[in-house]
């Protein structure tokens, strides 16, 4: 064999392995039963995210600026101790059995009324006192990422039906990838996201009202007092909800808009367009200081875009990093908040052997200005 061959099998290995990544685990701490909780870090050519079993969490993810330095962009702790001493913000977290929220803490189905704990205000948000973000997964190392499953009984947290959920997280070049998969034994509603939060400056950047968002909506479901949906789809038109040209976060979040008021800057749900299951733009953010862009794609029907109102400066994260007011953003692709008391949304039934399949994917690129 000539050198000029070993030369090619090289950079043929080399370029194989760095389109395929590494996937590899290590301890991230126990919980106070002493159960062992374990992190994943996923590695690509572009980027770098470490995943725990503590609520299927997204923990970091390193991506490049403009000038190839590298940062993290999510808001999070080193250790499972982080997350249990500030459990509110539910950082990076798979939630569910609901994700957002239900009016009152109930819900109709099948004929039947059931109830589930109230956690929030006079309602249910994400999932009750112990959803999916405060139980420890199984997590297994698969291609190119990490699988985490989930089973939840019947009757776990009011909700009916032994409900097995599979989350997959996977690298690929730039993007990270998050598959959604549910199955039921009895009929139950269910609806998951990720509740990660953006910070595109890095760890250097206070909050994210410098940031641009666009957000290809047309209507989106105005909430209450409660921030429950009160049915309507309103126009974006003409308000400061208005995101389908790119604008600059903090330049309407303090206008003399009700919905604002109620929230304390956004957390409200987009009306995305495009029909369900099918993959559609949710989101791009973009931060003029580092150069970072996110695009968000995804097969849900909504994504709620939430600016960490409620963050308050307690709570220091991974490297100091200072969770104040609007220190980071969220956008949680999803089905509608409360929509198993609105037959007029989408439907988050899940029957028997049915399986509830969703993607959504997280990509990133830089653009000079």
């Amino acid at each position: 064999m000539t050198m000029r061959w070993v030369r090619i099998m090289l950079l043929t290995m080399t370029t194989g392995m760095a389109a395929h990544g590494s996937v590899t685990k290590a301890s991230f701490g126990t919980m106070p039963d002493g159960t062992a909780v374990d992190v994943y870090t996923l590695k690509s050519d572009a980027i770098e995210a470490r995943i725990t079993t503590y609520g299927a969490r997204l923990v970091s993810l390193q991506t490049a600026d403009k000038n190839g330095k590298m940062d993290n962009v999510v808001l999070g702790y080193d250790s499972v101790k982080g997350y249990l001493d500030d459990p509110g913000p539910h950082f990076g977290a798979i939630v569910g059995r609901y994700g957002n929220r239900l009016a009152k803490g109930t819900f109709p189905l099948e004929g039947k009324t059931y109830h589930v704990p109230i956690n929030n205000g006079p309602n249910s948000l994400h999932g009750g006192t112990a959803g999916f973000d405060k139980k420890v997964w199984k997590g297994r190392e698969v291609a190119e990422g990490v699988e985490l499953t989930l089973v939840s009984p019947d009757g776990d947290m009011g909700y009916p039906g032994t409900l097995t959920v599979h989350v997959r997280y996977s690298l690929h070049h730039n993007a990270l990838r998050i598959d959604y998969s549910a199955s039921t034994d009895k009929a139950t509603v269910a609806n998951l996201t990720n509740h990660a939060y953006f910070n595109l400056g890095g760890q250097s950047n206070p909050t994210i009202l410098n940031e641009e968002i666009m957000i290809p909506a047309d209507k989106y479901t105005p909430v209450d007092a409660g921030l429950i949906p009160t049915g309507e789809l309103a126009p974006v038109e003409g308000t400061p909800m208005d995101f389908r040209k790119s604008t600059v976060i903090g330049k309407r979040i303090h206008d003399n808009f009700e919905q604002l008021k109620i929230a304390g800057g956004y957390d409200q749900n987009w009306v995305l367009r495009g029909a369900t299951g099918e993959t559609k733009t949710a989101a791009r953010v973009y931060d003029p200081t580092s150069g970072r862009v996110l695009t968000v794609t995804t097969t849900e029907p909504g994504v709620q875009f939430y600016t960490g109102n409620f963050l308050d400066g307690s709570f220091k994260g991974a490297g100091g990093w200072p969770f104040v007011k609007n220190a980071g953003l969220c956008l949680e692709t999803q089905h509608f908040p409360d929509s198993p008391n609105h037959p007029s949304f989408p439907t988050t039934e899940l029957k028997p052997g049915v399986t509830k399949h969703s993607v959504t994917t997280f990509t990133f690129s830089t653009q000079a200005k």
